[in-house]
């Protein structure tokens, strides 16, 4: 019942195509009607025009019969088109919610879910729902009036032969419920197995160049055979049950007509039964068996929907766990941030805290630098600052203000980050950009372009601003990847401003320009993650973490006199001297 009821809820979703869904429900009623007249036209000219040769009443029910067929053709092609309309705006209006769902999303609950099998659920679990109405519409409402007026008419005609028909309902419905409830539990494993082939291709093809440089080529294709080849064998398994029913069906429906055969044969040597009659109930029987083996069909789409609409509404039903407040705070007054006592774990069952214990207090237009060791929560502590995931315990605040008293988009907008992995997007550098500011003009694109070192390779490019990127930013190199994210995020004219690690892959001199840009912004409180000391050690202050801690906090020129660690990342760094490798650092 739960399947069913989940089933019923993404009926909901059918907004202005329930009237195309019951109208093609209506007009299926309507054909069938059509249909089952024509056993009864054919039965007269049997019986009474062949019997009395009489060429004018076969023409006048040939007629008739030409008419109800004609009828017919045009309903189911009414049918046809409502369906349609009805299955495909269904799916749209789900991928539509699911893709609006999965937006308000934080980060924590996409972590619940692969990218793969997110695709799978928009695409092919939505494509089984609309197969179900698509392909099973017709015979789900044909099959009731079929097995209603089909019995009445032909037990009308002659209800000793229509016994054979009520003997072989129990069998066909024993042999459906059969098929079904060994079927049922194999859609799950099917469509999990289609997860799987996605998540494959999809990391196939995300790292195409790096499985080329390693010449991992035949790893790839093993592993690729090897996903596919489980989804080829839960495929076959699965549908080797469910094919089942065609034979079956078809064993008991030419059964049944031999032994109508039989049985009518003998009645009509007898002279209990007219040859028209006999004709009339063998058309009911055949329609009547045909309609329950289209039905057996809708079970089984029926049963794979259900497994498919449990996995959407999955995403449906994710509660999302950062929500803007009920009239949060509009406007950011600074960029002052401040973290009271901060702990955070990415997962209320872990065990240990990424973040434990923090505080800090940066004041507005401040430059702070954050080292620390790979693991030390470099990237978690500045992940806390815009809500892209709330902290444990403890409070963080922007503008002397608690993060979770913000509406969300006003607090993101006043904070730009530029994440540790540069995503672009497929089309120009401009569309790239405008994403900071759709209102930009070129002269404020080529400001941000200028201020994050990225105008001297766009002016080498023939198209400028128009140049197309491709997909994911494949035709500019990482270091010019970086350099229009950086773009993109000054255009957003943040209130804090972060880097996290966002110039890796510039060279120094480069990455002292963009530091120079970057101090000349106004009131702009700036943090910048770091490997590189020299990237941090003009910068106000200097946190450095450790193990998700704060270890220490300094300038540079105090870190470098009491700190070990910031001792150590320096020496190392700088060779056992200073910036310009004139100082050795005493230890």
């Amino acid at each position: 019942m739960t399947a069913v009821h989940d089933l019923k809820r993404l009926l909901g979703y059918l907004g202005p195509y329930r009237r195309d869904l019951v109208l093609g429900g209506l007009l299926v009623l309507v054909e069938t009607a059509f249909e089952l007249v024509i056993p009864v036209l054919m039965a007269d000219i049997i019986d009474v025009g062949v019997a009395g040769r009489d060429v004018a009443f076969i023409l006048r029910k040939g007629v008739q019969m030409g008419v109800c067929a004609l009828l017919a053709l045009v309903t189911g092609l009414l049918y046809a088109r409502f369906a349609a309309r009805a299955a495909y705006g269904w799916g749209a209006s789900i991928r539509q919610a699911q893709f609006e769902r999965i937006q308000r999303y934080a980060f924590s609950n996409l972590d619940r879910f692969e990218t793969a099998s997110l695709v799978t659920r928009m695409t092919t679990d939505v494509t089984v729902i609309q197969n179900a109405v698509n392909g099973g519409l017709r015979p789900l409402a044909r099959a009731p009036v079929m097995l209603v007026l089909g019995v009445g008419l032909s037990m009308w005609m002659n209800a000793r032969l229509a016994v054979i028909f009520l003997v072989c309902t129990p069998i066909l419905a024993i042999i459906l419920f059969c098929i079904v409830r060994r079927v049922g539990p194999m859609y799950g494993p099917l469509q999990r197995a289609v997860d799987r082939l996605n998540n494959v291709v999809q990391e196939g093809l995300t790292a195409i160049r790096a499985v080329k440089a390693f010449v991992r080529g035949d790893y790839e294709a093993e592993k690729f055979a090897a996903v596919n080849d489980e989804l080829t064998d839960v495929s076959q398994l699965t549908f080797r049950t469910a094919v089942l029913n065609l034979p079956a069906f078809q064993l008991t429906m030419y059964t049944a007509t031999v032994l109508l055969l039989w049985f009518g044969g003998n009645m009509i040597l007898s002279g209990a039964l007219q040859v028209g009659e006999l004709t009339g109930v063998l058309s009911y029987v055949l329609q009547i068996m045909n309609s329950l083996m289209l039905i057996s069909n809708v079970f089984l789409l029926l049963t794979r929907a259900l497994a498919s609409a449990r996995r959407i509404l999955e995403v449906l039903d994710e509660e999302v766990v950062l929500t803007s407040p009920e009239d949060g705070a509009a406007e950011v007054p600074d960029g002052s941030v401040d973290f009271e006592h901060v702990s955070f774990k990415y997962h209320a069952g872990a065990r240990e805290y990424a973040l434990s214990g923090v505080d800090l207090h940066i004041p507005a237009g401040q430059t702070v630098g954050i080292l620390g060791g790979t693991g030390s929560a470099k990237t978690t502590l500045v992940q806390l600052i815009p809500r892209l995931y709330d902290a444990t315990q403890g409070t963080v605040k922007v503008g002397g203000r608690d993060v979770r008293e913000y509406d969300l988009h006003a607090l993101r907008d006043a904070v730009g980050i530029v994440l540790q992995k540069n995503e672009l997007f497929s089309g120009t550098v401009r569309e790239n950009l405008q994403w900071g500011n759709p209102d930009a003009s070129d002269k404020e694109l080529w400001e941000a372009c200028r201020a994050a070192c990225a105008d001297e390779f766009l002016a080498r490019m023939p198209q400028g601003l128009d140049t197309d990127l491709g997909q994911g930013g494949v035709n500019v190199s990482g270091g010019q990847k970086q350099r229009l994210c950086i773009a993109r995020t000054l255009l957003k004219r943040p209130k804090v401003l972060i880097f996290d690690d966002s110039t890796s892959a510039v060279d120094t001199a480069t990455e002292a320009s963009i530091r120079a840009a970057l101090s000349a912004l106004p009131g702009v409180t700036k943090l910048i993650i770091a490997q590189r000391v020299t990237s941090v050690m003009h910068t106000d202050q200097i946190v450095i973490l450790d193990d998700g801690r704060v270890h220490a906090v300094g300038t540079h020129e105090e870190l470098l006199r009491r700190d070990p660690i910031y001792q150590e990342i320096y020496a190392s760094q700088m060779k056992g001297g200073g910036e310009d490798g004139s100082q050795a650092v005493q230890r």
